[in-house]
C-alpha cells in the first residue's frame, strides 16, 4: 500500500529512538529492491507495454519528464510523499531505457534522503505524536475517515470535471489543433 513503508518507518522510529538510522536505511533499501523489480518489469514490457497501461494523455506526460531530465524524473518522485505516483516513472525509466545505474543512483538517493528525514523526525517527535493519537484516538480516527473520503470525492469530481471539460479525448484535441 502507498505510504505503509512510512508509516511502519515513523512507528518503529518513534518506538526505538535510537535505532533511527536502522530503519531508515532498512525502508531505503526495501523501497529500492522494490522499485528495481519494477523497473526490470518496464524495460522487459518496453514502450508498447507502457502505453497499454498507462493512458496516453499520462505517457506522454512521463515521456516528456524523461526527455527534460532523466534523473530528476526518478530523484523528485521517489522524494516525494504519497499520493505522488512513482510507478509510472519507474516503468517509463524501463521502457525508456533508462541506464540502470543512473536509475538505481537517483531512486536510493531521492529514498534515502526520504526515509532519513522520516525516521529522524519520528525518533525526535514521535512519541509524542503517537501519545497524542492514543489520547485523542477517536477523534483522530473520525477526522483521518473524513480527510480520506474527501480527497476521494475531490478526485473523482476532479475527474469527471476534466473528462466534461474536454468532451474529446485529449490525443484527438492535439491532432486537430
Amino acid at each position: 500500500m502507498p505510504g505503509s513503508v512510512d508509516v511502519l518507518t515513523i512507528v518503529l522510529a518513534a518506538s526505538n529512538r535510537d535505532w533511527w538510522p536502522y530503519y531508515a536505511a532498512l525502508a531505503t533499501v526495501g523501497a529500492v529492491m522494490g522499485r528495481y523489480l519494477t523497473y526490470r518489469l518496464g524495460r522487459k514490457g518496453g514502450q508498447a507495454g507502457l502505453e497499454k497501461r498507462l493512458s496516453h494523455e499520462r505517457f506522454e506526460q512521463v515521456r516528456h519528464a524523461f526527455e527534460k531530465g532523466g534523473f530528476g524524473a526518478i530523484f523528485v518522485p521517489a522524494l516525494l510523499p504519497p499520493p505522488v505516483p512513482m510507478v509510472p516513472f519507474v516503468l517509463a525509466a524501463g521502457a525508456a531505457k533508462y541506464p540502470c545505474k543512473k536509475f538505481l543512483l537517483a531512486l536510493t538517493l531521492g529514498r534515502a534522503i526520504r526515509y532519513t528525514v522520516i525516521a529522524l523526525l519520528a525518533s525526535i517527535y514521535g512519541r509524542h505524536i503517537l501519545g497524542f493519537i492514543r489520547r485523542y484516538q477517536q477523534p483522530v480516527l473520525w477526522i483521518f475517515i473524513a480527510l480520506v473520503v474527501l480527497s476521494a470525492l475531490w478526485g473523482v469530481g476532479y475527474y469527471f470535471w476534466r473528462k466534461g471539460r474536454s468532451g474529446k479525448p485529449q490525443a484527438e484535441t492535439r491532432k486537430a489543433a
